[in-house]
């Protein structure tokens, strides 16, 4: 429930709107946590690069979400809404960190989808509940790579 895109037909893989699209209508009840982000966009949306993180609730993160903003780098996770964080520990988290790449280990524990951008060439989407893995892969099809399968190929 691993999965990894490195080249699509989407405008840019790293378009929050195209990667979330075939399974935003099943996270309208989730809190999202972002860190670690580089980003472009030419609208007011509340994320910015005075903040190490955020925290946004549902309403706050589709603005993002229906924005025409590229995260370049950063984490991306959909947690049960008013669940406890540990900020301290949210706000050093990198996308550069090594768990980043292994199968089944979230940075951020509580997440029930999390997304790493990695400077606009990979996105890694993982997953715990495996219907939203699978109207993902069904969505990007042969695009969504397998992360076990690639890192096994790629990475040593």
């Amino acid at each position: 429930m691993n999965w990894i895109i490195s080249k699509t037909k989407i405008k840019f893989h790293t378009l929050l709107h195209e990667i979330l699209k075939p399974i935003w209508q099943d996270l309208a009840d989730y809190d999202w946590i972002l860190t670690d982000l580089d980003f472009m966009s030419d609208e007011k949306i509340p994320i910015d690069f005075d903040h190490d993180y955020f925290v946004l609730n549902s309403q706050q993160f589709e603005e993002v979400y229906q924005s025409d903003t590229q995260i370049i780098w950063g984490i991306i996770s959909a947690v049960p809404k008013n669940t406890a964080l540990d900020l301290k520990i949210i706000s050093r988290l990198s996308a550069e960190d090594e768990n980043a790449w292994k199968p089944d280990q979230f940075l951020i524990q509580q997440s029930i989808v999390e997304i790493i951008a990695l400077d606009s060439s990979y996105t890694i989407a993982k997953f715990k509940d495996e219907k939203l893995s699978e109207k993902f892969k069904e969505y990007f099809k042969k695009e969504a790579i397998e992360l076990e399968k690639f890192t096994q190929k790629y990475i040593k």
